[in-house]
């Protein structure tokens, strides 16, 4: 028996990087997914600067929620950076990029408390969320599923706003 399946080849597959959704979807999903590929890939990076330096009550637990968090938020950034790319879009996550275009609050630099960390980890999940929350309305008419794709980081980020800020609050 011959196998009649024809594999494709350079002739049979379009070999350039124009979104099979078409370039509108495209370039209307970007503008939702550069800025949060940038401020997660800034949340990781400073993320780890305060699991390194934060000192205090409870340490261990948030020395360790830290790191947990930094895990989260790089699978994040990966996540629509690769969204990002299967659009047929660049994605722009270099470090000078990154340090120029975030929104997210400057950390302090050095040894802090416990409750200035999680201040400060906090107060980036928010600028974080003020662009997953627009995104999440706008692409309800451009794209489903990346839409979908920053309802489950939302859904992520709040949790670990949760549980840092429960580091800190009053009962």
């Amino acid at each position: 028996m011959t196998d009649t399946t024809i594999a494709p080849n350079a002739e049979t597959v379009k070999q350039d990087t124009t979104s099979i959704w078409g370039a509108d979807v495209a370039s209307g999903v970007a503008q939702f997914l550069q800025p949060l590929v940038v401020n997660l890939t800034a949340m990781s990076v400073d993320g780890k600067q305060a699991h390194w330096h934060v000192r205090g009550q409870n340490f261990i637990g948030l020395h360790e929620l830290l790191d947990v968090y930094v895990d989260h938020v790089r699978e994040w950034a990966d996540m629509v950076a690769e969204r990002t790319v299967a659009l047929g879009l660049p994605v722009d996550g270099r470090v000078q990029t990154v340090a120029s275009s975030t929104t997210t609050p400057k950390l302090t630099e050095g040894f802090t408390s416990t409750s200035d960390t999680v201040a400060h980890v906090v107060s980036q999940i928010d600028a974080t969320l003020e662009i997953l929350h627009k995104g999440i309305t706008d692409l309800d008419d451009i794209d489903l599923s990346s839409q979908d794709v920053l309802i489950e980081i939302e859904r992520g980020l709040v949790k670990d706003r949760w549980m840092l800020f429960a580091h800190i609050a009053q009962a």
